[in-house]
């Protein structure tokens, strides 16, 4: 395969040539759309949307709009798209997935294809992976978009329905991906179409793909309500737990991170047994307490302080093992939370019953078009190709990278390694040379600023205790002398700028002088405005960056001098993009830069995945603890490891989508039905289905196995309708020795027709009309949100049946099938039984079914504020927000 790419150049390679194909067309546009004027340039954009309503595509305006996007952003930001910027554009364009290096500008890279694809007027999505990013991007990128006569919105925490509705009403919406999940989640909960936020999924371009489509999607989003059982149990077990010895009474299984009671005489299970007054731990009634003991071992075992969680105003919050940031809102399932609250001495919360539920995986998949950039993904292309149909194409750098890629210094234990970190540090810390030191964990951060602090070397710790000043102390991190401890991939999204970001110590300099946020967030706008105090502040911005900028160019020469930004890597992590992440922090835009690794056999991936060889090589060398290890074979163990891992980790990420891809079918379904409801449709002809389905299946199951009508259970049958809708004595037929199924099918029909005809005169026409979807309402949102949770149940348990040789998959569908056919019946009788018994005084207010009490997912967000206007409620009413008070008392007030 080499040898063929040699003479005919790889695929990427043929790739980018057939792109650059395209890209020459746009630059030979260039001077023409230089001399329109500010107004015949914006005009454009009417001019594309006429040419799509009479027949052009998308494909046909791309040169000549990408050519507009440029030049609009040379006269709004004074940027100007690279050749391989428009490249990665088009990438983006044809739902792809560009892989464009740290520093290339993929904000700016954006703005083409979702300025082209916003042309259609469907809405275009760019997903950050904060609420930072996303704030920063509209407000910077948006000055593109509105010089052009497009409109731009901003989902954030904390908005209220119509401003969400709003933003994603216009053009071009930024945001999250939890939030646009949620916000999924949340319109198909909602019971009036007004209080409805998104639109049709259109076309998404997510920054950090890899973060958000592979990082993340082990996580499914997850809106809860509050559970009923109690929590007395957890602290109970607690201090069982808490008086184990390993290997006596349990054992670990750190590779497949799982721990269990031994069962031997006087072992784990026995003690268990005499604790509880039980004669069987594994006895099917014990079921509970074994559960418990189990997660209780996780959390004393398995789960550690300061690495998987923090504890942070008396309550536990997760850790995200990828960036080091702090996911507030997410709590982990299956009672692992509540026993990691008892292991910490804090208030169990009560377990939550899951409402709804999406994966990411799902989530995106829906979009007519999705696209995504990120510095690195080549390596997980195979995932992404075969979960989301997209592949991969490196976009090259602008400029040559000079950075030198230093091999990896080995060392025998972790001891030996960070002294040799930090070493390292002193020697570059000496000369100037700024050094960004990345670690995997916040204990290990936390651990080299102490020893930093011992050298008095003045330093930045960014990890999740401190997310709020990522994006600042990355900014600064390529000042001379600077030394940045961060775990991961913490502050990604933001370039580190050699001598300094002036932007960012311009506006610094502001707030100090008491401007506000939104002062702050206008100086770099390009918006007209009459407000004195902004007008004010940009003079003065503009005097202080011009200063700053002398500075930091001075700088910039020092630090180059020195050899740019040092990346030093304290550990390998189990996937190699994220290492690579981590290496092109360094030479963004040419810069000169170095990184290297350093790794002891004592690091977990060493240690858990590494081979038997390493060890034995180890030991025939015979290092000293402080001495590195120089050996290629070495070096190719690690990279071995971390291949598995990957392939694990694929593993189990195919596995949550298996599983969810049941649930995705027949949450369609479920939808589509809510759907029909709330767009107000006329269900009569729909509840006559349902009113058909019930007598077809009881006709099947009261005269299966009867030859001739007298045979046929009719007694039963009515027994049965009764409780449903037919009266008393109904089924009596002096013909019914001539009767067939079909004509006894067509006389219950006729009777129920009758029947509800009646029941309309009694409560008027239009009345029932809204009766209708309000029961149906009601009754599908407590049997769908039941069925989420006795499938979130059999999901948690399935896993059993590989020990009887069974496919938990495969039995997941079969069974999560059955379930949801059972809830389709049920929701059939009691839609039909409730509006068989409506009366004049039946009510016709919409009601929630249940209080949404938390959310569950990568960092997830607050609860939507809900609509603060209903047309159809009266004043005196209930709100329709499901609080219990009068409309006019909450949201009418």
């Amino acid at each position: 395969m080499k040898f063929l790419e040699k003479i005919f150049g790889s695929f990427n390679d043929r790739e980018v040539k057939r792109l650059f194909k395209i890209v020459d067309q746009i630059e030979a546009l260039e001077e023409k759309i230089k001399k329109l004027s500010d107004e015949e340039l914006k005009n454009k954009t009417n001019v594309f949307k006429e040419e799509l309503k009479n027949g052009k595509t998308l494909d046909d305006l791309l040169p000549e709009a990408f050519a507009v996007v440029r030049e609009a952003a040379w006269r709004t930001l004074g940027m100007r798209h690279f050749p391989v910027q428009l490249l990665g554009g088009i990438v983006l364009h044809q739902g792809r997935i560009a892989e464009m290096k740290t520093g290339e500008g993929k904000t700016l890279v954006a703005t083409a294809p979702v300025y082209l694809n916003a042309l259609e007027g469907k809405g275009v999505h760019v997903v950050t992976v904060n609420d930072y990013l996303a704030k920063r991007d509209m407000e910077w990128m948006g000055k593109i978009y509105n010089f052009l006569g497009l409109s731009v919105g901003c989902i954030i925490h904390g908005m209220s329905t119509e401003a969400r509705r709003a933003a994603y009403n216009s053009d071009i919406t930024y945001g999250t991906n939890n939030e646009f999940g949620f916000d999924y989640l949340r319109d198909n909960m909602v019971i009036y179409k007004e209080e409805m936020v998104q639109r049709e999924l259109n076309y998404a371009i997510v920054d950090e793909v890899d973060s958000i489509l592979i990082d993340e999607a082990r996580t499914p989003l997850i809106i809860s309500g509050a559970g009923e059982k109690s929590t007395k149990l957890y602290q109970i077990v607690d201090q069982f737990v808490r008086n184990l010895k390993e290997e006596v009474d349990y054992v670990i299984d750190e590779k497949a991170n799982t721990i269990v009671l031994t069962d031997e005489d006087g072992g784990g299970v026995e003690k268990a047994e005499k604790f509880f007054g039980i004669e069987n731990l594994a006895d099917p009634e014990n079921m509970e307490i074994s559960h418990h003991i189990n997660q209780a071992l996780r959390a004393h075992k398995l789960m550690k302080r300061d690495k998987d969680y923090v504890v942070k105003d008396g309550e536990i919050v997760i850790v995200d093992e990828f960036t080091g940031r702090l996911m507030f809102g997410r709590r982990y399932s299956d009672g692992l939370h509540q026993a990691i609250e008892a292991k910490e001495g804090l208030r169990v919360q009560r377990e939550s019953k899951t409402l709804a539920t999406i994966t990411l995986q799902n989530y995106f998949r829906m979009y007519n078009k999705l696209a995504g950039m990120t510095g690195t993904a080549k390596t997980e292309e195979d995932e992404f190709k075969h979960i989301y149909n997209m592949d991969v194409v490196v976009v090259p750098t602008n400029k040559p990278i000079q950075r030198k890629d230093l091999p990896d210094s080995i060392y025998k234990t972790e001891e030996g390694k960070f002294k040799a970190v930090i070493n390292q540090i002193i020697e570059k810390h000496k000369k100037g040379q700024p050094v960004l030191v990345g670690t995997i964990s916040i204990e290990n951060s936390e651990l080299l600023s102490k020893m930093l602090k011992r050298y008095g070397i003045k330093h930045e710790v960014l990890n999740a205790k401190q997310h709020e000043r990522e994006a600042e102390i990355v900014s600064q991190a390529g000042r001379f002398g600077a030394v940045t401890i961060a775990t991961n991939m913490a502050g990604r999204g933001t370039d580190i700028v050699l001598g300094g970001n002036a932007e960012f110590m311009a506006k610094k300099e502001l707030k100090k002088r008491g401007y506000s946020d939104y002062v702050l967030s206008m100086v770099t706008s390009f918006a007209p405005t009459e407000d004195e105090e902004v007008i004010e502040a940009r003079k003065l911005y503009n005097e202080i960056y011009e200063e700053i900028k002398k500075m930091t160019d001075k700088e910039r020469e020092k630090v180059v001098e020195a050899g740019g930004l040092a990346i030093i890597g304290t550990e390998r992590h189990e996937s190699r993009r994220i290492d690579n992440q981590l290496r092109g922090r360094s030479g963004r835009q040419g810069d000169k830069g170095s990184s290297q690794f350093f790794i002891s056999l004592e690091d977990d991936l060493m240690r858990l995945f590494g081979s038997e060889k390493i060890q034995g090589i180890v030991e025939k060398l015979g290092m000293d603890d402080d001495q590195p290890i120089e050996a290629g074979i070495l070096s190719k163990s690690i990279e071995s490891a971390q291949k598995r891992v990957e392939g694990r980790n694929f593993s189990i990420r195919k596995h949550v989508l298996q599983y969810d891809d049941v649930m995705n079918k027949q949450r369609e379904v479920m939808y589509k039905e809510r759907r029909r409801v709330l767009e107000g449709e006329n269900l009569r002809e729909h509840i006559m289905g349902m009113l058909s389905s019930i007598v077809d299946s009881a006709i099947e199951t009261y005269t299966a196995d009867a030859k001739y009508p007298e045979e046929w259970d009719l007694k039963g049958m009515e027994d049965y309708l009764y409780t449903i809708f037919l009266p008393k004595g109904s089924l009596q037929f002096d013909d019914l020795e001539e009767l067939t199924k079909e004509e006894l099918k067509s006389r219950i029909m006729k009777m129920a027709d009758d029947l509800y005809r009646q029941k309309e005169e009694e409560v008027g026409e239009e009345r029932m009309r809204e009766l209708e979807r309000v029961i149906l309402l009601r009754i599908v949102d407590t049997k769908w949100m039941d069925h989420i949770d006795a499938m979130d149940q059999l999901r948690q348990g399935i896993g059993l049946r590989a020990y009887g040789q069974e496919d938990p998959v495969r039995a997941y569908q079969v069974e999560g099938f059955d379930m949801f056919e059972a809830m389709i019946a049920s929701i059939q009788e009691d839609t039909i039984r409730h509006l068989f018994n409506v009366t004049v005084q039946t009510e016709t207010q919409r009601k929630q079914v249940v209080k949404v009490t938390g959310m569950r997912g990568p960092d997830a967000p607050e609860e939507r504020k809900p609509v603060t206007k209903h047309n159809h409620v009266g004043r005196n009413e209930p709100c329709p927000c499901g609080s219990g008070k009068k409309y006019k008392k909450c949201c009418g007030r």
